[in-house]
């Protein structure tokens, strides 16, 4: 039998080594993904809020931390619809931010009859403001303007909101309360 002799020059795979310098580029340049794509996220989609104040209780209480979704309202891809938590600037001063249930859209006609709120003459079914939290305060009948809002806080007895100042344009409502992420005891979605 012939036997061959077979070299073979095969040599084991070599690792690379990434230099230190080649490492911080890549970390640098993950980073700096990270940062705009955040940036991004907070800029266009969800923001963090801290809501102050207690006129959104037992929802919202006062230093509560949440995720308001600012993308579904910008583009009026979605309507703003009676029952969502919007953020809007105050029509009184364009530089403060309020927080506030939508009760009346565009062509209702909401009136308070010593704290019950009736929307196109039938009564609101508010489950969400207990009746230690109402008032028995009245408004007369106002019809909501095309393209304005009448809202009102949860907590009707310690609320400064639509009764008193009256709807709130459109153009003012830049986000909708989607998320309570803190504190981690009332973590989750916003109903």
């Amino acid at each position: 039998m012939d036997q061959m002799d077979v070299t073979a020059a095969v040599s084991p795979p070599t690792s690379r080594k990434r230099s230190l310098v080649g490492a911080l580029l890549h970390w640098a340049r993950d980073l700096m993904f990270s940062v705009v794509l955040a940036i991004l996220v907070i800029l266009f989609l969800y923001q963090p809020v801290k809501v102050e104040g207690t006129s959104m209780m037992p929802t919202l209480d006062d230093q509560e931390r949440i995720f308001i979704n600012k993308f579904i309202y910008r583009f009026h891809f979605s309507h703003i619809d009676r029952g969502d938590t919007v953020v809007f600037w105050f029509p009184g001063d364009p530089t403060k931010s309020y927080i506030k249930r939508v009760i009346g859209v565009p062509g209702d006609r909401v009136e308070v009859d010593r704290g019950t709120v009736i929307v196109n003459e039938q009564k609101l079914v508010e489950s969400y403001v207990p009746s230690e939290f109402r008032d028995d305060n009245s408004m007369q009948a106002k019809t909501v303007p095309p393209d304005e809002y009448f809202v009102l806080g949860d907590h009707r007895s310690s609320s400064n909101d639509s009764r008193s100042w009256g709807m709130v344009p459109r153009r003012y409502i830049y986000g909708k309360a989607v998320f309570i992420y803190w504190p981690l005891v009332k973590m989750g979605i916003l109903r």
